[in-house]
């Protein structure tokens, strides 16, 4: 039976893919980890490990090593100091267990994204001062597994969060919120996946904060990742 860990990897990996083939860029799926032939999409990984301990050797061959190249080491397993990576990032895999109901109707002022409009608004209100343009783009609109959430004020849009589906979880991640806590785009995000993924778990990563939210609406950690990044 798969880990929950081991779903938790391949469903971020599936979302990696979705957004890195919006960019056209080539992408694989191996047994072993998924990859991008060419330098991915900022805040994207070039390679998402899919088991412990990989060929790092074999898996590097796959990728742009060049400075910038970043990998994901969904098991905190490997050690990438000898091919010249450094640590970027720790972090958690989140487990929150499918809830025993599906709720009836999407939580109040949340939306989900349906247009080029509405994702650029979306865009604008998710990234910080300076942040980069055209990452999320409207080729996502159109993947059924892919639900893009916003919550909106009379200013627009303050908070908000993206859904992927795979087999057996939901992915919940680019949780946001711009202003006070994230614990309403926790609460928001959570009861509005229940209602158009029901009965189903949700994962995805975090630290710091972002985790200390996450644990308040029901989530449980299930195994360490960490980021690597090439400098060059």
């Amino acid at each position: 039976m798969e880990s929950r860990q081991t779903a938790a990897a391949h469903n971020n990996a599936e979302w990696c893919d979705v957004v890195v083939r919006s960019h056209a860029s080539p992408t694989r799926f191996d047994d072993d980890a998924w990859t991008s032939r060419t330098r991915t999409p900022p805040y994207y990984p070039d390679a998402v490990t899919l088991v412990p301990t990989p060929d790092v050797s074999d898996l590097l061959s796959r990728i742009d090593t060049s400075a910038g190249c970043s990998i994901k080491d969904s098991f905190a397993a490997l050690d990438l100091a000898p091919y010249g990576f450094r640590v970027l990032f720790d972090a958690e895999w989140i487990v929150r267990p499918s809830p025993s109901t599906a709720a009836a109707n999407p939580p109040r002022g949340w939306t989900r994204v349906r247009d080029r409009d509405g994702l650029s608004a979306w865009e604008n209100a998710w990234r910080s001062e300076g942040g980069p343009t055209d990452l999320f783009r409207p080729e996502l609109l159109h993947e059924e597994s892919v639900a893009i959430l916003a919550l909106h004020a009379d200013n627009g849009v303050v908070a908000g969060a993206i859904l992927n589906r795979s087999s057996t979880v939901v992915g919940v991640s680019n949780v946001f919120a711009t202003y006070g806590s994230d614990s309403e785009c926790w609460s928001g995000c959570v009861a509005y996946a229940a209602s158009i993924f029901p009965a189903m778990p949700l994962v995805g990563y975090e630290s710091g904060d972002g985790l200390v939210a996450a644990r308040g609406h029901g989530f449980t950690t299930t195994g360490p990742l960490r980021v690597w990044m090439f400098d060059g």
